[in-house]
């Protein structure tokens, strides 16, 4: 808010004015009785009470005065006084839980309102007020009143109707008798819903007039019809976490707890972020995507959780931006119907709720037996090279692409759960360019990108096709964030850009080690080696059958070796060894270029070397054939590469 702004000041006077409230009902509660001072206390009788636009309505007679022996039923009513139209918010009618025939002390500085051509004068500010029980024949009808629910008669104002349109939604134009719902403070649970099944028979097609009149402590009696254009799962807090699952653990990303969310939007085109529960397994996150994408379904027994802008939510708004305009035409209040003018020219959405589901209540009702939607926008996919050169930042970007390597950022300071990930990528757009595109690039995968344990798995086990779901461009770098999907398999619905993508032309090939190579990237390397670090050179030996290196000694034979993974002698160990040996390389000739390689990898570089010694002089001079590098740094003072020597999946 901006400083000093009428905003500013209306937060600060909302804020004062809770506070006073709270202050002076407490202030009521503690002394148990009623205000002493009646001066300018308005005392009415309730006759009737109706709800319209989150606004409690009660039609009530003035009262002369409210005698402490005389109960509400034998109250003195002026039959001069004006009937009073009095409004109460939520809260205050929460708070009251009013009926007809109570006695109403409305304490100032409430307000009287005199309409044009309206002969009943409207009661305003009515926060201070406070129910009278004058005898204990009322405190006994209050407790049995107190154990029933109480059906109040609502009266759905539609925002086609406030905005005076012709097309009125005829969804919405229900007897009264179908807008009767319990009105109580507890929570319903499922046996209450089936006791009332015209609490969920209306259905409506905009969020933001569910929010405007059911508020923020939700809606049970009326669904939203939306369409589902987003499947994902987000990182859960500690306190978020489902008690309903008991011991058994729930969805896992290293230890981290993961919750269902869908991305919704209405018939108006506003988007809404419903958050449902935590998933029993990871891999289940594929199955809701394929089944729930694209299709319609109602929300019931939803509440506000949050109400989040572009400045607060910058990763959200990025994925609602991938999703506007529309692709076909929206509602839009108090405009023509153009499908013209609805599809264009429309403001991006600057705000979106985010919901959860009521305690014990989850009402998603998905339809997916029906058609995809025509809101729906499936992810465009396209190719590498066209995302490199898009000039945007915060873009969201699908692809596919070919893993060959993977590397966890060592940063010794960050739980292992919560360091970042490199997985370099590229297509056949990438292998195809000769010059000015790197052949290889870096997708960075944070720790609240949720990533399933079949992705995990198979790319421990090699290299992998996978499918980038909305991951998020700009500064010339792909990362994969909340709200990113992985997939292994192809996607029923997307939008290709030409060709199939995902076949590679040949062998990989990555770009040779030149001056534009950069740091935490891959590449090529050929060059002759002039020098060896001997106080960094090691070696140790592994299992022969399973690669194991923490061989111990056998307790039969303390000569031989034992493999406690293979539970067996190892006869011959192979011995590993690293070193670090400086290239002379024709592509950076000014660069001293140092290489960590590995023994068995490196077969080229140390032929020459016994498994249990080496020379020095049998590797210098030795030309290194065409290695694959991690590039750890890359300095100007002094100038100088550091690469390692790997392998790709």
């Amino acid at each position: 808010l901006c400083r000093g702004g009428l905003a500013e000041r209306l937060c600060r006077l909302q804020n004062r004015e809770r506070s006073a409230i709270s202050f002076w009902r407490h202030q009521c509660i503690s002394d148990g009785t009623i205000p002493s001072d009646k001066s300018g206390v308005l005392i009415v009788k309730i006759l009737e009470i109706f709800e319209e636009c989150t606004i409690q309505v009660a039609i009530c007679q003035q009262l002369e005065q409210s005698p402490a022996t005389l109960s509400p039923e034998d109250a003195v009513i002026n039959a001069e006084e004006p009937i009073l139209k009095v409004l109460f918010t939520r809260e205050t009618a929460a708070h009251l839980k009013s009926r007809p025939q109570d006695v109403i002390h409305i304490y100032p500085p409430w307000q009287k309102l005199l309409l044009q051509n309206a002969d009943v004068p409207v009661i305003m500010n009515t926060y201070f007020s406070q129910k009278v029980l004058l005898s204990e024949h009322s405190e006994a009808r209050e407790k049995t009143y107190g154990l029933t629910k109480m059906l109040i008669r609502k009266n759905i104002i539609s925002l086609a109707q406030t905005f005076r349109l012709d097309d009125l939604d005829d969804k919405l134009h229900q007897g009264s008798s179908d807008n009767q719902v319990p009105c109580a403070s507890k929570t319903h649970n499922n046996g209450d819903s089936k006791q009332h099944p015209s609490a969920l028979s209306a259905v409506n097609d905009s969020l933001l007039e569910m929010v405007e009149r059911q508020g923020a402590v939700g809606w049970r009696e009326v669904q939203v019809r939306v369409v589902i254009q987003r499947v994902y799962c987000l990182p859960a807090r500690e306190g978020h976490r489902s008690h309903t699952q008991g011991h058994k653990p729930l969805l896992s990303n290293g230890g981290m707890f993961c919750r269902l969310c869908l991305l919704v939007q209405d018939a108006y085109g506003m988007f809404s972020e419903v958050q449902l529960q935590p998933l029993s397994s990871t891999d289940d996150i594929e199955q809701y995507c394929r089944r729930w994408e694209g299709k319609s379904c109602c929300l019931a027994g939803m509440k506000i959780l949050q109400r989040t802008t572009r400045g607060r939510a910058l990763g959200l708004f990025s994925l609602i931006d991938s999703l506007w305009p529309p692709v076909v035409p929206v509602k839009f209040p108090g405009q023509s119907q153009d499908s013209e003018m609805m599809t264009t020219n429309l403001p991006p959405p600057s705000f979106c709720y985010i919901l959860t589901v009521q305690s014990g209540e989850i009402h998603v009702e998905v339809d997916e037996g029906e058609q995809i939607s025509n809101l729906y926008q499936p992810p465009a996919v396209h190719g590498l090279k066209e995302i490199l050169r898009i000039d945007g930042c915060n873009e969201r970007c699908s692809f596919w692409a070919q893993v060959l390597y993977q590397r966890l950022q060592t940063k010794h300071s960050v739980p292992i759960d919560q360091r970042e990930m490199l997985l370099f990528v590229t297509d056949s757009t990438l292998q195809n360019v000769a010059h000015g595109i790197p052949k290889a690039v870096a997708v960075s995968v944070t720790a609240s990108c949720v990533l399933s344990t079949e992705i995990i798995e198979a790319l421990s086990a090699g290299s992998q096709l996978v499918f980038f779901k909305d991951a998020l461009w700009g500064n010339g770098r792909i990362i994969c964030v909340e709200r990113t999907v992985l997939w292994l398999q192809k996607p029923l619905l997307c939008w290709a850009a030409g060709a199939d993508l995902s076949e590679l032309p040949g062998p990989v090939r990555l770009d040779g080690l030149d001056s534009t190579t950069q740091a935490n990237s891959i590449c090529a390397l050929r060059g002759t080696v002039v020098g060896v670090n001997e106080s960094t050179a090691f070696s140790w030996p592994t299992c022969n059958r399973c690669g194991n290196g923490k061989l111990e000694l056998c307790p039969q034979d303390r000569e031989l070796l034992y493999c406690s993974q293979c539970s067996e002698v190892v006869t011959a160990p192979v011995l590993k060894m690293q070193l670090e040996v400086f290239l002379s390389c024709q592509s950076r000739s000014q660069s001293t270029v140092k290489v960590k390689v590995w023994h068995e990898i490196s077969t080229g570089v140390l032929c020459a070397v016994r498994l249990d010694t080496y020379e020095v002089q049998s590797v210098l001079g030795k030309e290194v054939g065409l290695l694959n590098c991690y590039v750890h740094s890359v300095t100007s003072h002094p100038n100088c590469v550091v690469l390692e020597e790997i392998v790709l999946l």
